[in-house]
């Protein structure tokens, strides 16, 4: 191991290790490497504060500085909450939690494991529906007197494990993807003939059979659907006049701004989700003081 390597998993040993990525970085351990190598100062983790900073100063032999105020404000530490009344089920939160404390399947209300919660407030950005409250939990105690060493290892050992599965799902979906593309690759046995058969199928039967687009099957699922994007526009509205109140009164959230590139692109699939659904985003809105006259819930 180099002298850096071994520094900076010295320096990952005195971090919180709740993968805020509020450091600038990706995670705790790519902060601790980018310190090793002179690339990132050690006053940048607002969840460690100023203690993180002493006890950072403390091994590498440097003087203790303030936390650097552009990377957050060291605070009492918070845990996720979720309006279950308001959670459409997208799953865009458990896709961020870095130490998987949501739990919940996809069209279905999610919940928040507690114990395993860090605070780093990754799963408020991508929520398309603004359902996720960042509640104080410790009172007046911040930093490292919010949380503890036990804590710390144990977020590390959540955060590893949720890696390990990110890469395993990774692994089994190239297996998956690759077997998909062997069975129709070109020129394999069968492949022409399904492509001929798919391309020269018409939708329209002839003799005056009902044909696939009006069967009865498909104008209930046709229901159905207009059902469902009812229900999440009405989730959206409620969602929309909520965060409108909060921002009113100061109470929206803060993170919003400056996110990793990681959460940025998740948001960013989100919207693109809900445009292909033909849902309306915020842009869309109209001002919280403007009647909505559209006759939806």
């Amino acid at each position: 191991m180099s002298e850096v390597s071994a520094l900076a998993q010295r320096i990952d040993a005195l971090l919180p290790q709740t993968q805020c990525t509020k450091c600038g970085y990706a995670g705790c351990r790519p902060y601790a490497d980018a310190i090793a190598s002179g690339q990132a100062s050690y006053n940048q983790c607002p969840p460690g504060g100023a203690e993180g900073v002493a006890r950072l100063a403390r091994l590498l032999d440097r003087p203790v500085i303030p936390l650097n105020p552009e990377n957050g404000a060291e605070r009492p530490r918070p845990r996720a909450i979720i309006d279950e009344s308001l959670c459409i089920g997208c799953t865009l939160c458990i896709q961020a939690c870095p130490v998987d404390a949501i739990v919940g399947a996809a069209k279905l209300m999610h919940t928040v494991i507690e114990d395993r919660c860090t605070g780093c407030d990754l799963c408020v950005p991508p929520c398309p529906v603004d359902c996720i409250d960042m509640v104080p939990v410790t009172g007046e105690r911040t930093g490292w007197q919010a949380w503890s060493q036990a804590q710390a290892d144990e977020a590390r050992s959540h955060f590893e494990a949720h890696q390990a599965r990110l890469e395993k799902e990774k692994a089994q979906r190239e297996a998956r993807l690759a077997a998909r593309a062997a069975r129709v690759a070109p020129g394999a046995p069968g492949a022409s003939q399904a492509t001929e058969t798919l391309t020269t199928a018409s939708p329209v039967s002839s003799g005056g059979t009902q044909t696939p687009d009006s069967s009865p099957a498909l104008d209930e699922a046709s229901t159905a659907a207009a059902r469902k994007q009812a229900i999440i526009q009405a989730a959206l509205a409620r969602a929309r006049q909520k965060k409108a109140t909060l921002a009113a009164e100061g109470l929206g959230p803060k993170n919003t701004e400056n996110v990793s590139a990681a959460v940025q692109a998740q948001i960013d699939e989100a919207e693109a989700r809900r445009k292909r659904l033909g849902l309306a985003t915020d842009t869309d809105a109209p001002p919280p003081d403007t009647p909505d006259t559209s006759g939806k819930a």
